[in-house]
Parts: C-alpha cells; sequence; structure tokens
C-alpha cells in the first residue's frame, strides 16, 4: 500500500551559517537521536536582489544569517529581480529526517505548500528511498534562499546529511523548486536511475551550493521554465558528477549545464534549446567526455564563460574540458569569453559551428567595468577539425595552439597561434597574428601548413614571441603571404 507523506513535521529546523545541525526536532521515520549538535537555530533574512552588483556577505554573529544581494549575474541563476524586500524562511519538508538512518521503498512524498521540500534531510541523516513518487507545487517566497541554500527543493539535503535514491520520479511546479539539492560541506545526493522533471521558473533540476555533493547514474532530466539549468551549482560552489541519462531544457536563460563550481558529464546527453548549452562562472570548471552536447544563443553563443561579480562564484580562470562526443552550437560562436581568464581544450570533439565564429573574447556592457572587462582565452584543440574564425578585441587574447593533427579553417582577428608538425591553418580572410609558433612547418621562406588561399596575414615582428620570424616575409601554401604588420 501506498503510504503519503503529506504532513509538515514539527520542530522545522531554521537556516544558521549554511549549516542547518544544530536544532531539536522530529523525524517522521528512521532510526537515531533526535537532537543534533552545533550552533544554535538562527534567523535567515532575505536581502535585495542586486543583479551584477558586489554582494554582503551576509553572515552575523551567533548564527544570524542574511541573504545575500547579487543574485542573478546570469543565466541559469535566479530570476532577475528576485529576492526583493525582507522575510525569514526556514527550511522544512513535509517528510523531515533529523539525525538517524531510515530506508523506505515505493513511497509518495507531497508538498503543496510554499517553502516545504518533498523529503528533508539534516542532522547528518542518512536517507534512502527505493522507487519513490516525489511532488511538490508551492511556490518559494525567495528565489536567492531557494538557488543559495535549496528553499522549496523537492529533495533537500542539509547539515552534513546524505540521501540515496534508486529508481522513481521527481516532479516539480512551483517557482524556484528544484529538483534535487544538497548544500554544505558533507550533505549529498545520489541518484540512480531517476527521471527529474521542473516546469516552474528558477527550477534546476538538480542544483548543489556551499560545497553539497551530487552523483546522477543514469538520471534523466527535464526542465523548461526560465533560470532552471537542468544542471547546476551556485553560490560557495558544489559538485556535480552526471554519468549517463538524458538532459533536456528548453526555458529561457536556462543552460544545460551552470557551473559555479566542478561539474563533470560523462556517457550522456544534454541539450539546450533556449540558452547556451553550457556556463561557467568565475574560477570553476566543466568537464564533459562522450557526451553530446547541444545549444547556443546569438549574443554569448554556445558556451559562455564569464564574471558577473554577483558574488556567486571567485574571480579566477573558467576551464572547460571536452574529450569525444560532439558539440552541436545552435547560434552564436562556439565560445564566448568575457570579463574573465578561460582555459579551453577539445579533444578529438565532433564539432557543429554554423556560426563562422569559433571564439569571441571581448568586453561587454553587461558585466565588469568598461575598457578592463575583456576576455582571456588559452585554446588547446587535439585531433580536432574546427571551423570558425578567433575574434578578440583591444582589451581581450586568445592564445590558440593546434596540434595532434588538428586544422582550423577561418580567419584570425588578432591572436597567438601555436602549430605543430601535423597540424594546419586554412586562412579565409585576411588576418592577424600577435605571434606565431610554427617551427615544422616553416622552411626557408616558405610555410607549409597555412594555406593562404590568397590571403595577406600580418604579425608583430617586434614581439619577443615572433624573433624566429625574423621580420620577414613568407609565402603561404596555395598563395597567400605571412608579413610583418
Amino acid at each position: 500500500m501506498t503510504t503519503v507523506h503529506s504532513v509538515i513535521i514539527s520542530g522545522i529546523l531554521v537556516l544558521a551559517i549554511l549549516l542547518v545541525a544544530g536544532c531539536t526536532g522530529t523525524t517522521s521515520a528512521g532510526s537515531g537521536s533526535l537532537t543534533g549538535n552545533g550552533l544554535p537555530a538562527g534567523n535567515a533574512t532575505q536581502g535585495t536582489n542586486n543583479p551584477g552588483g558586489a554582494p554582503s556577505d551576509g553572515m552575523m554573529p551567533g548564527g544570524n544569517m542574511s541573504a545575500p544581494t547579487g543574485g542573478a549575474g546570469g543565466p541559469g541563476g535566479p530570476p532577475p529581480g528576485s529576492g526583493s524586500g525582507s522575510s525569514s524562511y526556514n527550511l522544512s519538508g513535509s517528510y523531515t529526517l533529523n539525525g538517524g538512518t531510515a530506508s523506505e521503498t515505493g513511497k509518495t512524498y507531497i508538498s503543496a505548500a510554499g517553502d516545504v521540500s518533498g523529503v528533508y534531510v539534516t542532522g547528518n541523516g542518512d536517507l534512502t528511498l527505493n522507487n519513490p513518487t516525489i511532488v511538490t507545487s508551492g511556490n518559494t517566497s525567495s528565489n536567492d534562499a531557494s538557488s543559495f541554500y535549496g528553499l522549496n527543493a523537492a529533495v533537500l539535503a542539509a547539515g552534513g546529511s546524505r540521501i540515496t535514491i534508486n529508481g522513481g520520479t521527481i516532479t516539480t511546479s512551483g517557482s524556484g523548486a528544484n529538483g534535487a539539492f544538497p548544500t554544505g560541506t558533507g550533505s549529498t545526493i545520489t541518484l540512480n536511475g531517476v527521471k527529474i522533471l521542473a516546469t516552474g521558473g528558477g527550477g534546476h533540476g538538480v542544483m548543489a551550493t556551499n560545497g553539497g555533493v551530487l552523483a546522477l547514474t543514469d538520471t534523466d532530466i527535464t526542465t523548461s521554465g526560465a533560470n532552471s539549468a537542468p544542471l547546476a551549482t551556485d553560490r560557495g560552489g558544489g559538485t556535480v558528477t552526471a554519468t549517463g541519462g538524458t538532459v533536456i531544457c528548453s526555458g529561457q536563460d536556462s543552460p544545460g549545464i551552470y557551473s559555479t563550481g566542478v561539474i563533470t558529464v560523462r556517457d550522456a546527453t544534454v541539450t539546450a534549446t533556449g540558452a547556451e548549452a553550457a556556463v561557467i562562472e568565475g574560477f570553476n570548471s566543466i568537464t564533459i567526455s562522450n557526451t553530446t552536447l547541444t545549444g547556443g544563443v546569438e549574443k554569448t553563443g554556445g558556451t559562455m564563460i564569464y564574471q558577473s561579480m554577483s558574488g556567486d562564484a571567485a574571480t579566477g580562470t573558467g576551464t572547460f574540458t571536452m574529450n569525444g562526443g560532439s558539440y552541436a552550437i545552435s547560434a552564436g560562436p562556439a565560445f564566448f569569453v568575457t570579463n574573465t581568464n578561460a582555459v579551453i581544450s577539445l579533444t578529438n570533439v565532433t564539432v557543429g559551428n554554423p556560426s563562422g565564429t569559433l571564439i569571441s573574447a571581448k568586453g561587454t556592457d553587461r558585466w565588469g567595468t568598461s575598457g578592463m572587462n575583456g576576455g582571456t582565452v588559452i585554446f588547446t584543440a587535439s585531433a580536432e577539425h574546427l571551423t570558425g574564425s578567433l575574434v578578440t578585441d583591444s582589451i581581450s587574447s586568445v592564445n590558440a595552439t593546434l596540434k595532434d593533427g588538428s586544422s582550423l579553417t577561418g580567419a584570425i582577428g588578432s591572436a597567438a597561434l601555436v602549430l605543430d608538425a601535423s597540424s594546419s591553418w586554412n586562412v579565409t580572410a585576411n588576418s592577424t597574428l600577435t605571434t606565431l609558433s610554427d617551427t615544422s612547418g616553416i622552411s626557408g621562406t616558405t610555410i607549409t601548413n597555412i594555406h593562404g588561399y590568397g590571403h595577406t596575414v600580418t604579425y608583430n615582428a617586434s614581439l619577443d614571441g615572433n624573433r624566429a620570424l625574423g621580420g620577414k616575409t613568407y609565402t603561404l601554401a596555395d598563395g597567400g603571404i605571412l608579413k610583418p604588420a
């Protein structure tokens, strides 16, 4: 017989300094102590959202916490304008386990109330659910609190707790209703063969924050709301590892993968029809292998690497690595980099890029300080056949390396280029190199692995990196020349 859990448990825990252990509460099932040890409960006060602005640190003495300002710095985060005003919020669930261990099979967990999770585990609890049906329909009172701390998530692990779900479904329809959400160091959620459907705005499929960890195997995720990336991390970072499964999203500003932490995807299919395929903010990473990745929008392309300065991600280098599989860009450049440094590596990936631009690095009027918000890119292609130009503005740079039989067909607006003996560049328009390293391709005053097709390529003879060129003019294969600017 199916049991339906739909009663809010007494002893609701209050958010306290990112960890939710430390309150006396009641659990509806399971063994173990009902009293956690830790900090006293505090009050969480929602601040004012300021997209792209600098956040307060949110920390108050004695466990009191104000939700940081900042919020939606870019795609995938809380909807713009969320969190205005001031309100207190608590983390709670219609099924709550505070400490101890429990296991249930074939049961249904329902929450129709706003801000109430379907399943909530805290206080170092350990819960296993087999083939559950989890349904929530309530809206959040704070999109920022939902995105940063898991308020209103269908499945929420906090306070160093662990949740394992084998099979079953998670369905959410409310705003800010993330599917599965571990938050805080030591909090983990493991999903095996689960199906997740999230339709509300700000309803990510899975999200990890403040050091939380997600492990997904053969989990299918579909989201359709705006700002609802299916695979995501947010403030304080988290770790998401997805193996197998199909990920689909269609909402505006909902990339397939949104990383302010460490996200790894293997042997999966990720498709975004209304946004970028992938986004990295700040000093964080996405690693993809043997996966079909699809998405893109005109302005920010298939993959965007940026820094919003909203406080969601530390400043530093964003790293995108893809090995095997395919990458289809629906619109815009394959990679768009702004207001940050980026390291991009492709190895044996089939790339479909109809836009004509492979990399665009430039400042915008949305993020950073004008004149200081360009993109700096280190790009490496191994066993790749790429089409598209390298485009930079005056405050940006690209350093591209082609190796292991790679080729690039396109123009270079201004970039450094390194070619090994097995790789080549097919020039499609007059181009500018800052520096060229091509020891094996240069013979006398002829370059054999740059095919000019009648175009002129210039280089800066005054730079140390061009010392080997000696200020000379070179004839390119299939016509065209390389000459000093």
